[in-house]
């Protein structure tokens, strides 16, 4: 506990500026000096200028980048180790390496045609275990749809993952639903939608109702950089801010926006600049640094539930792999930038040094973590491959209590449609 109530002491979250003393009060220009005093208007605090002089962005100093351990996986200040025993660390790896598995099957999967769709998640694994291992077991998260691990990590069942990608019969989804848009409620986990940065507003609505019912829970939303563009985010920052409400935006700053490059998206300083212009908390933190990660939702989740603040993480990182199957990277990036990334500065490889350093983990565990957890994966590909699809039917089911008219002359133009041209259509693959 001591350990880390000093690292809330360390951890340098930015604050909005509180408001002076006359920006609180109604006075007169009489309770002030002459030439001294303060504006009174309601929407800023500030203090009168008699110089036109205008804010360059490039006089503002940029927004560190908070991290604990370097690229070879040494702790830079004792004072900022979280302290995580062993076999915690070792199953931060552990759900790293085991979702780079996956993803890599999956890939291929696609490739083959097998599945319609995928995205990994290379690079990125930091930002979703790191942050995972610092929630609590009910806080309610919302992902945009690279966030995998953070359900992987809660338990998620690799079988359940296959058969949403597959959508077969056991996917709780029911086959509506692209791949990857996973979604769970027993593990606090709403189901991912396919629009950019509408889950930003939504996330903010649940927030809210959390602190009305004055609940020891937080919410956590995750984007990308390039959802921060859409108007969504506007609306969620500043309706979290004046709501005062008990909400971690979590967002992963990965270098691209599909094919758009950071520095055709923005001209400012990133997206942690954007938190105190809203009235929000934030830092921005190493996202390939599995213990930064950690650190910072850690304390942010607790100055949002203790505190009603809300707090905006913003976490660097780079996304390694293709921005899903349906896009090739080469277009737009070189080999040379990509491999740097994936040898040089890898969350995995890090914490792996990590490890190494502490004498938790060597080659030969190594060999035999990569061996089972392939074994894992592809015993639950090849299970969840073999079913059947789902029933048709369940095309118009669970949208409403009693399915109204419009929906049942549709199910039954379907009946009549499937009775004369069924032989079209691959009916043996889907339940009856």
């Amino acid at each position: 506990m001591a350990a880390m109530a000093a690292l809330r002491v360390r951890l340098r979250f930015r604050f909005p500026p509180s408001p002076g003393p006359g920006s609180v009060r109604s006075c007169s220009t009489g309770d002030f000096p002459s030439g001294g005093e303060r504006p009174q208007f309601p929407g800023a605090s500030a203090e009168f200028a008699e110089r036109l002089e205008f804010i360059q962005p490039s006089s503002i100093p940029g927004i560190p980048v908070y991290r604990v351990m370097d690229r070879q996986g040494h702790i830079l200040s004792p004072s900022q180790d979280p302290q995580l025993p062993k076999e915690l660390v070792l199953k931060l790896y552990r759900t790293m390496t085991l979702l780079n598995t996956m993803d890599r099957v999956l890939y291929e999967s696609q490739r083959q045609g097998r599945i319609s769709f995928y995205m990994t998640n290379y690079g990125e694994e930091g930002t979703h275990v790191g942050s995972a291992a610092a929630l609590e077991d009910t806080d309610l998260v919302f992902g945009q749809y690279r966030e995998a691990g953070v359900l992987m990590y809660r338990g998620y069942p690799l079988d359940l993952f296959m058969a949403q990608c597959y959508g077969n019969s056991s996917d709780p989804a029911k086959g509506r639903q692209m791949p990857v848009h996973y979604g769970c409620r027993d593990r606090h986990f709403v189901t991912i939608s396919s629009p950019l940065a509408t889950q930003i507003p939504q996330a903010v609505g649940a927030a809210y109702a959390i602190k009305r019912a004055d609940a020891d829970r937080a919410v956590v939303c995750y984007f990308g950089e390039g959802a921060a563009s859409e108007g969504d985010a506007h609306a969620g920052f500043n309706f979290a801010a004046t709501l005062e409400c008990p909400i971690v935006f979590f967002c992963r700053n990965n270098g691209y926006a599909i094919s758009t490059p950071t520095s055709e998206q923005y001209r400012g300083d990133g997206i942690a600049a954007r938190g105190p212009g809203y009235g929000l908390v934030s830092i921005r933190v190493d996202g390939n640094d599995v213990f930064a990660v950690y650190n910072a939702t850690k304390e942010a989740r607790r100055r949002a539930v203790a505190e009603n603040q809300p707090v905006l993480i913003e976490a660097m990182t780079y996304r390694i792999g293709h921005h899903s199957t349906s896009d090739d990277s080469s277009a737009y990036r070189s080999v040379d930038e990509v491999n740097y990334w994936d040898k040089q500065d890898h969350p995995i490889s890090r914490l792996r040094l990590f490890m190494l350093h502490r004498g938790w983990w060597d080659e030969e565990q190594e060999k035999g973590w990569r061996k089972s957890s392939r074994k894992m994966v592809m015993e639950a590909f090849e299970q969840e491959e073999k079913k059947l699809k789902p029933n048709p039917q369940l095309l118009f089911s669970d949208v409403y209590l009693e399915m109204p008219p419009n929906l049942r002359r549709q199910r039954m133009a379907l009946e009549r449609h499937l009775q004369h041209y069924g032989e079209h259509y691959p009916l043996q693959h889907f339940q009856h």
